[in-house]
C-alpha cells in the first residue's frame, strides 16, 4: 500500500499562484510515476501533469506554460507550482502515484480561483 498526502490548496485570485505538495509514503518503489489529476463538479477527472522518477513530464494542454511539475526522490514529493491561475482551474486536484501497480490516489485537494 501506498499512502498520499496532499497539501497547498486554498483560495487564491485569478492571475495568482498556488503551490501544491504530495508526499508519498509506504510500499513505494524507487522507479515510479506521480503526478496531478483534477476534478471540477461535473466534469470528469482529467490530467494536469504528470512526472517520472527520471524527470520526464507530460501536462495537459490546459495548464501548459502556466503550470509546473516537479519532484524530491529523495523525500516522494512531488510539486505543482500554479502560477496565472484562471478560474476555471479551480477543481480538486488529487495526487497520484504508480508504479508497477495499481494507481494510488491521495484524498484530494481544494483549489478555487475567485475572479
Amino acid at each position: 500500500q501506498v499512502q498520499l498526502v496532499e497539501s497547498g490548496g486554498g483560495l487564491v485570485q485569478a492571475g495568482g499562484s498556488l503551490r501544491l505538495s504530495c508526499a508519498a509514503s509506504g510500499s513505494t518503489r524507487s522507479l515510479n510515476t506521480m503526478g496531478w489529476y483534477r476534478q471540477a463538479p461535473g466534469k470528469q477527472r482529467q490530467l494536469v501533469a504528470i512526472i517520472t522518477s527520471g524527470a520526464w513530464t507530460t501536462y495537459g494542454d490546459p495548464v501548459k506554460g502556466r503550470f509546473t511539475i516537479s519532484r524530491d526522490n529523495a523525500k516522494n514529493t512531488v510539486y505543482l507550482q500554479m502560477n496565472s491561475l484562471k478560474t476555471e482551474d479551480t477543481a480538486v486536484y488529487f495526487c497520484s502515484y504508480v508504479d508497477t501497480g495499481p494507481i494510488y490516489w491521495g484524498q484530494g485537494t481544494q483549489v478555487t480561483v475567485s475572479s
